[in-house]
């Protein structure tokens, strides 16, 4: 069932976005802005200049306490150990069966305090699950709703942030971050400045406090207007990380997907001690997986979707669209799928096809990202 417009939540963003005639629609129970001028023009902006979003309504959860690595590293695939302070790590959390309960960001702020970013839509199950599987008894506190996050991507992202910064932007490396505390940062009382990014471009995340999130997006769109920012909503956000190959939790990764089958293996250290859902994973990597995520270009006119069949080039169904759209830099359909993990059907320039509603139309097998990076 829909969400009704009483019932969904809103960002410290939600009256900008109306001010700006932002066109808003349910995503993850918030009521959020899918496009301002429009997805296109804004999915360009974010590819030749900048794009500012709200993504406020992702969920932070604060980890502290002496148990606080032990739980993390319990928690994830990914090896917690490879962290330290002002480093993050991109990660899935994992059923016991090795199925993707939800994918998302750590932090490490210190020896004891970790910060994971999770997906809008998983926030309460994620919180329910990550304190069933805490016998360690590490402190969790949930600090989404005094928390706005606003997404500064694009190439010019760092010459409009830079101004506002005591440190040279260049020195911030990918998957890294900063913590500015007592107004250092545009007034904010506390803020961290993150290089991680889900649109294939240059960029940083803003963590504030929410109270200030106003005042935060306001003055980087003015300062931002000689280099071509523009405000952008879920739409883009959506093709500019399909473009980039990117997965989404609920479309192309859920608890019936594994992260070997989605491409995901690079995010599972078997080796780095037992997690939950590890003994399952191990198998799977032994076995290999039975089906592979694929990337694809259409070659003639047609436009993927999720839920479209993919077909071999005979007819014969294989497999299902995930994700897809209609690419604003290739100016074609492009989308990603889950078909029999056989050379025939996953080798790069492979033929198959996508059955829509209404019509069957020929794409090719392409390795992610779609666009072309510097």
């Amino acid at each position: 069932m829909a969400d009704s417009a009483a019932s969904l939540q809103t960002t410290p963003l939600h009256a900008v976005h109306e001010q700006l005639g932002a066109r808003m629609m349910a995503f993850g129970g918030f009521e959020m802005p899918v496009q301002y001028s429009g997805i296109i023009e804004e999915h360009m902006a974010v590819r030749t200049a900048a794009g500012l979003f709200d993504v406020s309504h992702m969920g932070e959860v604060r980890i502290r306490g002496d148990q606080a690595f032990d739980f993390v590293q319990h928690l994830i695939t990914n090896d917690a150990s490879t962290l330290y302070d002002g480093r993050a790590l991109y990660t899935v959390m994992c059923t016991a069966d090795g199925g993707i309960i939800d994918d998302g960001i750590v932090y490490r702020r210190g020896e004891d305090e970790y910060l994971m970013v999770l997906n809008a839509a998983n926030i309460e199950r994620d919180l329910a699950w990550m304190h069933d599987h805490n016998p360690m008894g590490a402190t969790l506190q949930d600090i989404s709703n005094e928390t706005a996050l606003l997404a500064l991507q694009g190439p010019e992202a760092f010459t409009i942030a830079q101004p506002f910064l005591d440190t040279d932007l260049h020195e911030l490396s990918f998957y890294h971050f900063w913590e500015r505390s007592d107004g250092a940062f545009l007034g904010c009382e506390d803020a961290i400045i993150s290089h991680t990014g889900y649109t294939g471009e240059p960029g940083l995340e803003l963590y504030v406090p929410a109270p200030q999130a106003e005042h935060v997006w306001n003055t980087l769109l003015e300062a931002g207007a000689d280099h071509g920012l523009q405000p952008a909503g879920l739409g883009a956000r959506d093709t500019l990380r399909l473009e980039a190959g990117l997965c989404l939790h609920g479309n192309d990764i859920t608890e019936d997907t594994n992260p070997y089958e989605a491409g995901l293996g690079w995010l599972v250290k078997l080796d780095a001690g037992d997690f939950v859902g590890r003994t399952a994973l191990q198998e799977i990597q032994a076995q290999g997986p039975k089906r592979s995520l694929v990337g694809f270009v259409a070659t003639e006119r047609g436009i993927p979707r999720h839920d479209n069949v993919i077909q071999s080039p005979d007819g014969d169904a294989i497999g299902v669209v995930t994700s897809g759209t209609q690419s604003p830099i290739l100016e074609a359909g492009i989308g990603l799928g889950y078909v029999p993990n056989d050379p025939q059907y996953t080798g790069t320039g492979r033929p198959l096809r996508v059955a829509s509603t209404r019509r069957t139309f020929p794409v090719e097998v392409t390795d992610p990202p779609f666009h072309e990076q510097d």
